[in-house]
Formats: structure tokens, sequence, C-alpha cells
């Protein structure tokens, strides 16, 4: 019993270590290729091919498919990715996924000495070093050593399972050496690896497990076939309660495994075993080393069969991604009424920082895309025609740009509120600013809405100077804001003139608003027909709004200059 204990304390222990170091190299990465991730994750498009090139790299660099999968789910469930974007996506995030698998599998037989040296030089830059990205590229560093000691734990706890008669029966009972073992040991692998949470981790205990000789090469890679079909469990936890989008990202992601497995498990006796015994002919022999046998030579090609499952089942998948894109919406068939946008579904925990703050981003762009749609649609209503569609639209778009304000406000909060690089710090209190200040936006769009149908029941109208002289305000409003959006899209380093001169045109425009009001004004002393007491107050009232609209635009334009270590954004 004390043994039995002894072997479940040490694998847990190692396992544990294992998942930190994990969280530490991806934190410490994404830190360091903040923007480049960035970078990538806005340039996805419909193209199958950089979509599935996306997914590869950003996993690789996150080591996390369960990450770029919430990510994914996240933008879906926000209208900011098209389902055939994220499938394609998630398609790349299965490959970049097993980057971790070559990382367990290439390590050296004895990691002790190895990972206490990575640990100790690393936590002392991170610790005493000045310079934030000498401390993240220690932070990386330290969690790679930290998965070389959990796995070395984990080798170490599961080894004394090779005297132990009773594993090892129990253990026989899951030998992949028939269909029907296949089967459990795609059942088992599955099952661990959605309690974990974790493919990575799950593979890591195949992996030692073969390399103690506990279970055998083609257990190994049978249980990896099922941790394919596992870990899309996150996927589905980070889309309950999201929009139908949503869940047709995350039943892609299942669906694409599983079928996959259906596929390709039936080769698996047949074909693959005798064509990777061919390739890798020293994976059954053992070394004998001081505590027991081992295997040494096992590693590489459990490794591969994850690598080779995904990139085949990919292969299998590419011409036929529109079809399967298709099928998807008809299992999850969308409601009558419109959703809305829900970011604050997601769990933040799960994001890595600078893919949340960039999700934030896009969202905030959302923002500013309908609030020059409110604009445009106003100006339509200030010509004088009474559109009730166009009218009723700007005090919906109100409604829900409120309600989006107040999710990135707390889903930017959540995510600052862990410990940020200073570059994503900043970014993310410049987007809280921004998202603010468009809320804003869209509350003096709708303010200048009511006072012209309050105009309008009251028998006012416009006199035919007045209305040109709005419409003038309104278009050098709207310009103004179109620049200031232009430059929030592309990025201050790609809008620098825009930015130095907005103060200026801001000017430009006070003086405008000036002068409109000394123009109303000079009419009521000459008592011009149109020049009624309460209409020249609703219009001074418009100019105030508009004066306002316009300090709202500079502000978001004076955010992004407040915004540090971005200037290659």
């Amino acid at each position: 019993m004390a043994s039995t204990c002894s072997i479940l304390i040490n694998t847990a222990g190692g396992l544990g270590i294992f998942l930190l170091g994990m969280n530490q190299l991806s934190e410490g990465l994404q830190a360091v290729a903040g923007q480049r991730l960035r970078k990538i994750v806005a340039a996805v498009t419909s193209n199958r091919f950089a979509g599935i090139a996306t997914g590869t790299v950003v996993t690789g660099v996150v080591q996390s498919s369960s990450v770029v999968t919430v990510m994914v789910v996240g933008l879906v469930t926000a209208g900011l990715m098209t389902l055939r974007q994220a499938v394609n996506v998630i398609i790349g995030a299965n490959i970049g996924t097993t980057v971790t698998a070559w990382i367990v599998a290439l390590l050296p037989t004895k990691l002790g000495d190895q990972s206490m040296v990575i640990i100790a030089i690393s936590a002392m830059f991170y610790l005493f070093s000045k310079r934030e990205k000498v401390r993240y590229i220690a932070l990386a560093f330290l969690g790679l050593g930290l998965i070389f000691f959990g796995l070395e734990l984990m080798s170490q706890g599961l080894k004394p399972l090779q005297t132990k008669p009773e594993f090892i029966q129990w253990f026989q009972m899951f030998h992949a050496d028939n269909v029907w073992g296949v089967l459990k040991c795609v059942g088992v692998g599955a099952v661990v690896t959605g309690i974990i949470q974790s493919s990575s981790a799950a593979t890591a205990i195949s992996i030692s497990l073969a390399y103690n000789g506990v279970i055998s090469f083609e257990t190994g890679s049978a249980l990896v076939f099922g941790m394919n079909i596992g870990t899309t469990v996150t996927a589905w936890l980070a889309a309950m309660g999201a929009p139908t989008e949503a869940r047709r990202a995350a039943l892609a992601h299942t669906l694409f495994n599983c079928i996959g497995v259906l596929l390709i498990a039936p080769f698996f006796l047949p074909v693959f075993v005798p064509l990777l015994h061919h390739f890798y002919p020293h994976m059954s022999v053992p070394a004998p080393t001081a505590g027991g046998t081992v295997f040494p030579h096992v590693t590489a090609p459990i490794a591969m069969v994850h690598t080779g499952f995904n990139v085949i089942n990919t292969l299998i998948f590419l011409p036929f991604l529109g079809y399967f894109t298709a099928l998807v919406r008809r299992l999850v068939p969308g409601g009558n009424v419109k959703e809305q946008p829900r970011l604050t579904m997601l769990e933040t925990q799960m994001l890595a920082p600078a893919l949340a703050v960039e999700q934030a981003h896009q969202e905030v762009n959302l923002m500013a895309i309908c609030t020059h749609k409110m604009m445009a649609d106003f100006r339509t209503v200030l010509e004088g025609s009474k559109k009730e569609e166009l009218e009723r639209g700007i005090y919906e778009a109100e409604d829900r740009l409120d309600r989006v304000q107040h999710e990135v406000s707390t889903f930017l909060g959540k995510v600052m509120s862990a410990h940020l690089p200073t570059e994503v710090a900043f970014r993310a209190r410049m987007l809280l600013r921004v998202a603010d200040e468009y809320e804003s936006v869209s509350d003096e769009v709708r303010s200048l809405l009511k006072m012209i149908q309050r105009m309008r029941t009251g028998g006012m109208a416009l006199s035919h100077e007045g209305k040109l002289e709005l419409l003038s305000l309104h278009d050098l409003c709207a310009h103004f804001q179109g620049k200031v959006t232009e430059a929030f899209q592309k990025g201050k380093a790609y809008a620098p003139d825009v930015l130095i001169h907005m103060h200026a045109e801001s000017e430009a425009i006070s003086q405008r608003i000036k002068d409109i009001r000394a123009a109303q004004l000079q009419r009521l002393t000459d008592h011009h027909p149109h020049a009624e007491p309460l209409k020249i107050v609703l219009l001074m009232d418009l100019l105030n709004v508009y004066r306002r609209l316009k300090e709202d635009c500079l502000n978001i334009g004076e955010a992004m200059l407040d915004e540090r270590g971005d200037d290659n954004d």
C-alpha cells in the first residue's frame, strides 16, 4: 500500500510540475512573441492554407492547442471570425500541439541534473534581471526546466510499475494487440485527456509509461489517438452557453478528431505499426539502467504517431473543408433570433494574455465599425429623410454598444488582474479607454437623433442655411472619426500623420462649431423668419453634442499615443 501511494504521489507531483512548467513556458513565449502573435491572428483569412498555418504556428508558440481553441471559439462568439476560418485554425492547432510530444520524446535519458541547472540559471535571471524581455525569456526557460523535472519525477514514479504484477495485469487489459484493444486504449486516452484537459500532459504520461516498459509502443500510440478526442473537451467548455457559431466551432473540432480516428485507426495495426517498426527497428530494444530496464528508443515513434495522425487527418480533410463546414452548420442549426456576441462567456485564465488582448482589440474594432455606420445613418436622417428603420437601427446599435463596452471592460479587467508584460498591460489599458470612448460616440449620436426627433415633433424644421451648416459640421466630425478609427485599426506606427495632426483637426472643428453658433445667434438678432428661440436653443444643444463627439474621437487618438511599448505594432 505504501509503495502504491508513493507511485501515485510521485506521478501526480511530477504531472503537476510538468503542467506548471507548460504554463510558465507558454507565458514566457507569449510575452516575448506577443506582437507577432497579434499580427498572425489578425491576418487570418478564409484561405485554408493560411488558416492552417496560423493555427500550427500559434499553437507551436503558446504550446497549447486548448489556448488556441478557446481563443478561436471566443473570436467566433464575438462574430470576429467565421466558422470556415475557425475550422482552418483548429485543424492547424492539432498539428502545432504535437511539438510538445517531440520535446518530451527527444529529451535526454537522465533529466534530473539538466533540469536543475536550467531551473537554477533561469530563476536567477528571472528574479534579478531588470530588463523585462530578459525576464520573460528566463521564464520560458524556467518552464522548460520544470517540464524536464516533472518528466523525470513522472518517469521515476512510474518505474516501479515494472515489478508490480497487479499493475502489469491491469495494463494488459488495455494492450493494443487487436482491434478491441485499440478501441479500449482510445477510450482511456480520451477520458484521461478530458479530465486533465491537456493532451501534452497525457502524451507525456503515455511516453513515460512506454519508456519504462510498462506499456508497449502499440498501446502508447493507441492512447495518443484517444488523446486527440479528449482534448476537444476544452472547446466545449468554452462554447457552453455561447452563440450558435461558437458551438459549431467546438463541434467541428470534435468531429475532425473523431472522424480522423475512425478513418485512420483501422490501418494502425496492419499498416502503421509495421511501417514504424521498419523506420525505428530499435524501438523494442531495452537498455539496462541502475533502477531497472528502460526502452529509450520508443519515445520518438510515439511522437511520430501523434504528428503523423494530425498531418494525415489534415490531408484527408483538406479537399473537403467546404463540405465539412456545411455539415457542421446542418448539425447545429441556427435560431430565428439574432444572437449577440458574448465575450465574457470565455474563461480568461485559459487564454494567453497577448491573444486575449488581441481578441478584445477585435471586439473594440467592431465597436468602431458600428459607430461609423451610426454616423452615416444619422447623416441621412439629418438630410431630412424620415426613415424609421434607420432611426430604430441607431437606437439598437447604441444599446448593443453599451453591452459590448461592458463586456470588454469586464473581460479586460480579468485579463489585467494577472501579472502581464508591460506591453500587454499598456495595450489592455488603451483598449479599455478606447472602448469607453466609442461607447460615448454612440451615446452622442443617439442624443443627436433624439434632438432632431424633438424638433420634428414640435413642428420645427431647419432652415436651408442651418441644414447645410450642420451637414458640413457632421461631415467634419465623421471624417475626423474615420481617420482616428483608421489609425486605431492599423496601429499608430502605420498612421503617424493622423495622430500628429489630430489636435489641429480638432481645433478646426471647434472653430467651425463657434462659427455656426455665432451665425445662429446672429439670425436670432436679425429676426430671421426661421430663427425661433426654442429652435435656436435646440441647435445650440446639437452643437454641444458635436463638440463632445469630437472630444471623444480626440480621446481615442490620445489613448493610442499614451500606449507604451508598442511602437512596432
